[in-house]
């Protein structure tokens, strides 16, 4: 069976590098691909009948007259930001300097079926576990803004939200717990197959989620484990790419549990003294915590007021990886808000 051909035709061969590696790393002896950087041959190559699942195009050098060729996906990349359609159907227009990481991840998307990605080896699921060793850092924000990203990159997301008493479910359309009285017996005696026995009840706004239960876990009898069954199994099912398990501040035995399990680990803090010394606490308490699998955001970030992570007083034990800025009426946003915040994006480009 014949491999799907991809061609890249720009002049400027240093912007096709980076995309050039991403396609052979991620699609190596996957797919013929043809790249171009010369426009005498890239006009003398479309004089003659051409076929391809996906031509991605410098504006320059792009022509209506591609249509005539048997090509099933064109990606024009373009010097200035449009949103608008070219109004040919199998055309899409690509900013051309947003990141690499993004433009790959909406050529895939939008070419899935035209280069068989079924067939391409899949990576595993990745679980993801937001915390923190201080309330009010913002974790949940982080959690469902890092997955509403995600999906934003073609990514399939679970969103479980593993606390004590959940409080997440008012930044979701549909706030409604879980009532069956089927669900509440099957998690408390749950089998390995948890995550198959439960998720008919699994909902789907930016991402899919797990929905609140109707009291605090204590309160239906339950224990913080079935967080991590449920996480574990819908890891072993195969049908997502990352499961974002959003946990409280408390320190314990499940948390360390959560630490072991997950494939990468956001600590959040925000930027005040309280909040970088209890995660500078948490992080005493962690070994290795300078490997790649642990990340710390501060959240909700302000230039102009005082940084204690930059204070030689707090003796981090840690270095942060990114900062998030300041979201106005944060608390007043859902979900699908978070999408469009380039913050969250930056972050989400760090699992990609």
């Amino acid at each position: 069976m014949a491999r799907p051909k991809v061609i890249i035709a720009d002049e400027d061969a240093n912007y096709i590098v980076p995309l050039q590696f991403k396609f052979v790393t991620d699609f190596f002896n996957k797919i013929d691909l043809e790249i171009i950087t010369d426009r005498a041959y890239f006009d003398d190559y479309f004089s003659k009948p051409q076929n391809a699942e996906i031509l991605i195009v410098s504006e320059e050098l792009y022509d209506s007259f591609l249509q005539r060729h048997n090509i099933q996906n064109i990606f024009v990349m373009m010097e200035q930001y449009d949103e608008g359609g070219t109004g040919e159907l199998n055309v899409n227009k690509i900013f051309k300097y947003t990141s690499i990481k993004e433009i790959f991840n909406e050529i895939i998307g939008k070419s899935a079926g035209a280069l068989n990605v079924a067939a391409v080896e899949k990576k595993e699921t990745q679980i993801i576990l937001v915390t923190s060793a201080a309330g009010g850092v913002g974790k949940t924000t982080v959690a469902m803004g890092v997955a509403a990203c995600l999906v934003q990159n073609y990514k399939r997301v679970l969103y479980i939200e593993a606390a004590s008493l959940q409080s997440a479910q008012y930044m979701l359309e549909n706030d409604t717990p879980i009532s069956s009285p089927d669900i509440y017996t099957k998690l408390l005696n749950p089998s390995d197959s948890i995550y198959a026995d439960i998720k008919h009840v699994i909902r789907k706004e930016v991402f899919s989620y797990i929905p609140p239960f109707k009291a605090a876990i204590m309160s239906v009898g339950l224990s913080k484990n079935i967080y991590m069954d449920i996480a574990v199994s819908a890891k072993k099912s195969g049908e997502y790419d990352y499961i974002v398990v959003d946990t409280d501040s408390v320190f314990d035995e499940f948390k360390a549990d959560l630490l072991n399990v997950a494939d990468k680990v956001i600590f959040v803090t925000k930027q005040n003294r309280m909040s970088v010394m209890a995660v500078n606490t948490l992080m005493s308490n962690i070994n290795g915590v300078n490997n790649e699998k642990y990340l710390c955001i501060c959240n909700d970030f302000d230039k102009n007021i005082e940084n204690a992570l930059i204070s030689p007083e707090c003796n981090l034990k840690y270095a942060v990886n990114e900062y998030i800025e300041h979201l106005p009426h944060y608390d007043q946003l859902n979900c699908s808000d978070f999408i469009n915040y380039s913050g969250f994006q930056k972050l989400a480009y760090l699992f990609l």
